[in-house]
């Protein structure tokens, strides 16, 4: 059965995409059929001008930027362009009351006024090796070593060990390629639900500096009014350079350090592109479900979702209350303000998308059609035959401690600033080695430099309260007991002797080695032990369940894979890189038909309404600038517009941000930085007609550092004239 799955998963792989926008496909698995497609839309590339190992290819001007977005090398001299929001918390962190770079931008006009953005780092792929086989032939060792103990754990004894052993396997072969090659990071990543597996070997640069962010009301224009919505006018781009040692190789700061000689690097376009034009994007998504489960869709909407939507809404009414009413306080919590609240509205928008395309329906109708197919083989019926109502009581069991995990994650590790300064306090004292205790201690520091005593108090006093009000009492953590006993449950007064109490409100804490009895009586540490000792004793609870779905979930993509045979199926994103191609296109929706493209005159006429919404302000001199209307060889030249945001119908999705949008001719056209309101569901199904990528057209990005920021150095230093 291994073989003839494995057998499946190559020809799955190669099958050309019946719908041309719809996929993130592995760029070193591009078949003959895939490329024939992507050349019937545009392409005039090679697959060996997409990806080599053996040369350069257009895989090596993209980056993963700091394990959380995308981003490109746009000069040999490795400028890399990124979405201002990727670059939003180093531009923050540079920041200060006196230079507030975050909202008025930030121009280096030499590279010695490049600034180095601390703990940020970029990763380029050099290659990707499939370690399925190696992987299944260790798990076939593993249990036939462990023969006897299989025969003791009864049901699901094989899934047990394979929880048991597969990460251990992984790693050790992580462990080898490290050894083989200790100057590159090598990652071993589960494909198709744990199906296959891949290593991503990668050459890491740890050495990063800012060089142009546009003022905050540009790179973040319309802020949460217009996130996830189209029409867009945000200006979503920074740059940062890559540097490296005298040998050109990675490097940590130093002042010696000069800028990447880089292989490869992307040619920025000025042409512009029209309706039905070739896209492509190469980036590092984050994470889809697109295999998942009608039950587990169930329960990534009413417990990973609902917990953010419900307390990440309580957290930011908070924050924002003291944001408006104090500019040091708004500068303290932008980042966490803008982190918490994307995903905040995506998961109201991903709830609300998957009721009204009813995917739920959708998929029990797959699963019908599962079963249906599996009686039709006594060897499928065996493999297949009762998945829907195992995965149904698999998750029915896990659900109430589920929802509490989800909850506490959200509410106390998510939530007050004091608790994650106790997680990383803790890890503080129990690190091992100076360079352990250099990481917290730099961790501890970062979060005490964004941090208000007063507006955290607020915040934990208002998730104390709600999380009770969410889950089952049995599942409230040993601390609520001594608000009721010792505090005559007033949440506040708790609160307020904890930080009165506590030495880790004193950022000289970061230097303190507390004994045994101390870390025991201190308040926020007590907190903290509460809160992991309450999770770790609900994941222990619910741990046979998650090993009971994580088979059935395998099962159910196999199964998938091995019904539709005929159809083209890609893994999951898992972070890894992947390219999807589609063409720019029109968007249609119950609002009505929108144009691919957004122009000046639409960004001046929500300027207008900024008297009552505040996202829409930009400054007198940048709007005196976009009204003078001289934009010189960034406008369009067929439509004479200056167009600003574009949209095409690739598929993406979070970790995607600052994804280079590539031309047929592989040269970029833009950076990816949000997908659309009405297809939020796109994470768990992709819908042809709804689902938009929505970029920043890269002209447009041009023209803020030209006119807006006078840096004609990084204008002829990418080429662009």
């Amino acid at each position: 059965m291994k073989k003839k799955f494995l057998t499946l998963l190559a020809f799955v792989c190669g099958l050309n995409g019946i719908k041309a926008d719809e996929g993130m496909w592995m760029l070193s698995h591009i078949s003959p059929k895939s490329m024939k497609v992507m050349k019937d839309l545009g392409l005039q590339m090679s697959e060996k001008e997409l990806y080599n190992t053996k040369g350069t290819s257009l895989k090596d001007a993209v980056v993963s930027f700091g394990g959380f977005c995308s981003g490109v090398v746009v000069s040999p001299d490795g400028l890399v362009f990124t979405n201002h929001h990727c670059g939003f918390g180093n531009i923050q962190a540079l920041a200060t009351p006196e230079n507030d770079i975050l909202k008025n931008g930030f121009v280096a006009h030499t590279q010695a006024e490049e600034l180095p953005a601390k703990g940020l780092y970029v990763q380029i792929l050099q290659r990707t090796e499939d370690i399925t086989k190696r992987v299944n032939k260790a798990l076939d060792k593993y249990y036939k070593e462990h023969a006897a103990e299989m025969a003791q754990l009864g049901e699901n004894a094989k899934e047990k060990m394979r929880w048991n052993s597969v990460d251990s396997i992984c790693l050790a072969i992580e462990n080898e390629y490290a050894k083989k090659y200790p100057e590159l990071i090598c990652e071993v990543s589960p494909y198709y639900t744990g199906n296959a597996f891949y290593v991503n070997v990668y050459k890491q640069y740890d050495d990063i500096r800012l060089v142009f962010a546009p003022p905050q009301s540009l790179g973040k224009f319309g802020g949460e009014t217009d996130n996830w919505m189209w029409p867009r006018q945000t200006c979503d781009f920074s740059v940062f350079r890559i540097y490296a040692d005298k040998d050109n190789q990675p490097a940590e700061y130093s002042a010696d350090n000069r800028p990447l000689k880089a292989e490869r690097y992307a040619k920025v376009s000025l042409e512009g592109f029209k309706k039905g034009d070739y896209c492509m994007t190469i980036g590092y998504p984050g994470r889809t479900n697109r295999y998942l489960s009608s039950y587990g869709i169930v329960e990534r909407m009413e417990n990973t979702n609902e917990s953010r939507i419900n307390v990440r809404g309580v957290k930011q009414g908070i924050w924002k209350k003291w944001m408006d009413s104090d500019p040091k306080i708004r500068l303290q919590y932008a980042s966490k303000y803008a982190n918490s609240s994307n995903y905040w509205k995506n998961s109201i928008g991903m709830n609300k998308a998957l009721k009204e395309l009813k995917v739920v329906e959708q998929k029990k109708k797959q699963e019908q059609q599962i079963n249906e197919w599996a009686q039709k083989s006594k060897k499928r019926q065996e493999r297949f035959g009762n998945l829907a109502p195992e995965l149904e009581k698999a998750y029915a069991a896990r659900k109430d401690g589920n929802r509490a995990i989800a909850f506490l994650n959200e509410s106390f590790l998510g939530g007050p600033d004091l608790m994650r300064i106790a997680f990383y306090f803790d890890n503080l004292q129990n690190a091992g080695g100076e360079t352990g205790k250099a990481t917290w201690k730099n961790r501890l520091r970062q979060q005490y430099k964004d941090w208000n005593e007063e507006v955290d108090k607020e915040t934990m006093t208002a998730l104390i309260d709600n999380y009770a009000k969410q889950v089952k009492p049995e599942y409230l953590p040993d601390f609520y007991q001594t608000i009721e006993k010792e505090y005559n449950n007033d949440i506040r007064t708790y609160v307020d002797a904890m930080f009165k109490q506590s030495v880790l409100t004193d950022t000289n804490c970061v230097n303190l080695t507390l004994t045994q009895e101390q870390k025991d009586n201190d308040m926020a540490l007590k907190c903290l032990k509460s809160v992991m000792e309450l999770g770790g004793k609900v994941s222990d609870q619910i741990s046979q369940y998650n090993m009971d779905v994580a088979e059935k979930e395998r099962l159910l993509c196999e199964a998938i894979l091995e019904m539709e045979m005929d159809q083209p199926h890609y893994s999951d994103a898992n972070s890894t890189m992947r390219l999807s191609y589609g063409f720019v296109d029109d968007y249609t929706s119950a609002a009505g038909h929108q144009n691919y493209f957004t122009t000046m005159p639409s960004l001046l006429d929500k300027v207008k309404q900024s008297d009552r919404i505040d996202e829409y302000k930009v400054e007198p001199e940048v709007k005196a600038l976009f009204e003078k209307g001289e934009f010189g060889p960034y406008k369009d030249k067929e439509s004479g517009e200056m167009q600003l945001c574009f949209l095409t119908n690739n598929d993406i999705t979070g970790g995607n941000s600052g994804s280079p949008m590539f031309n047929g001719k592989g040269e970029l056209i833009g950076l990816a930085f949000d997908g659309n309101w009405d297809a939020l569901s796109s994470d768990i199904t992709f819908t042809q007609d709804l689902t938009r990528c929505i970029g920043v057209d890269i002209r447009y990005v041009l023209y803020i550092i030209d006119r807006w920021g006078k840096a004609e150095r990084l204008i002829q230093e990418i080429g662009a004239r």
